[in-house]
């Protein structure tokens, strides 16, 4: 499994959402940045960004970000990862942006993600601008000192290039199905 390389397109997948719809990448066609993160319920990483990402999904909403979560963790041996805990975990944390199901695993093999919180980011031609964590300080979000995902998204907004493209993402590995 290849993780996309910056600049290459966002590969298209319809998943169903918690919400009761399906959703396709081309659904958003309307949205100037795409920010894609593989993530899940059980990871403590994962759950710790949890709040920075509804903020962050907050903050840029007007401007034309739209935030999708997928979830590609094996629900069998994760139970946590269930679509079923995923509805009550969105709804504990009130996610304000799609939390989707990748039930195949297709979604995050066709993107190469390895860890849960993982972050792609695209311009409007849907091209990757960013790939890695959300910031430096998993555990003390007031501590860190980069805010690696913001600043990709600010960059891609204003239309410069992003400063380290490529970060080490700090999560949990996806948890393949074997």
């Amino acid at each position: 499994m290849k993780k996309l390389s910056i600049g290459q397109h966002a590969p298209d997948f319809s998943l169903p959402g918690i919400d009761g719809h399906d959703r396709a990448l081309h659904s958003f066609k309307d949205k100037t940045v795409i920010v894609v993160v593989f993530t899940c319920n059980h990871c403590p990483y994962a759950q710790a960004y949890e709040d920075r990402l509804v903020t962050l999904q907050r903050d840029f909403a007007d401007q034309g970000v739209q935030l999708i979560a997928i979830n590609s963790n094996d629900g069998a041996g994760y139970p946590e990862d269930s679509f079923d805990n995923m509805v009550r975990r969105a709804q504990k944390k009130q996610f304000n942006f799609p939390y989707l199901r990748d039930e195949t695993q297709r979604a995050a093999r066709s993107y190469g993600a390895e860890y849960t919180p993982e972050a792609f980011v695209f311009n409007s031609q849907r091209e990757l601008c960013y790939v890695g964590r959300v910031d430096d300080n998993w555990q003390h979000p007031e501590k860190a000192r980069s805010h690696d995902l913001r600043s990709a998204i600010e960059a891609v907004l204003a239309g410069q290039p992003v400063k380290n493209p490529v970060t080490h993402a700090i999560g949990c590995t996806i948890k393949w199905k074997l």
